[in-house]
C-alpha cells in the first residue's frame, strides 16, 4: 500500500504499477479501463511527462501538479476514446496554470472543465 501522505518526487519515482500512479495522486479510476488500456495509458503518460520533467525542475510542487494533471488528461481522454498529443498537454500547462482542460466534463455554459479547478 502506498503512503499517499508523502507526495514527493522521490516517492513518485518509486511508483511501478498504473494503479500506483492513480492512488498516489488520489485519482479515482475505473479498474476495468485501466486493466484494458494500461499499456496505452502509461505509454502516453510517459510521453507527456517528459516535457514537464525537463522544464519544471526547479519547483517540485508545480512539477507534481503537472504530473497529476497529465495523468488526469490521459485517463480522461481514454475514457472518452481520445488520446492527446504531448504537445497539446504541455501547451495547456506550460505557464504553470491549467488552461482549457478537457479532462473533466464542462457544463453547456462553460468553455473549460468543471471538476479539476482548471
Amino acid at each position: 500500500m502506498l503512503d499517499t501522505n508523502t507526495i514527493t518526487m522521490d516517492s513518485f519515482y518509486e511508483l511501478t504499477d498504473a494503479e500506483d500512479f492513480f492512488e498516489f495522486f488520489g485519482i479515482e479510476y475505473d479498474t476495468n479501463l485501466v486493466n484494458v488500456k494500461r499499456f496505452h495509458i502509461m505509454k502516453e503518460y510517459g510521453t507527456l511527462i517528459k516535457t514537464g520533467m525537463q522544464n519544471l525542475t526547479e519547483n517540485e510542487e508545480q512539477l507534481l501538479d503537472f504530473l497529476k494533471f497529465s495523468l488526469l488528461r490521459v485517463y480522461g481522454d481514454y475514457q472518452s476514446g481520445h488520446a492527446p498529443s504531448a504537445a497539446d498537454v504541455w501547451e495547456m500547462f506550460k505557464d504553470g496554470k491549467l488552461s482549457g482542460c478537457l479532462s473533466c466534463t464542462p457544463s453547456p455554459t462553460q468553455t473549460q472543465g468543471a471538476s479539476c479547478a482548471c
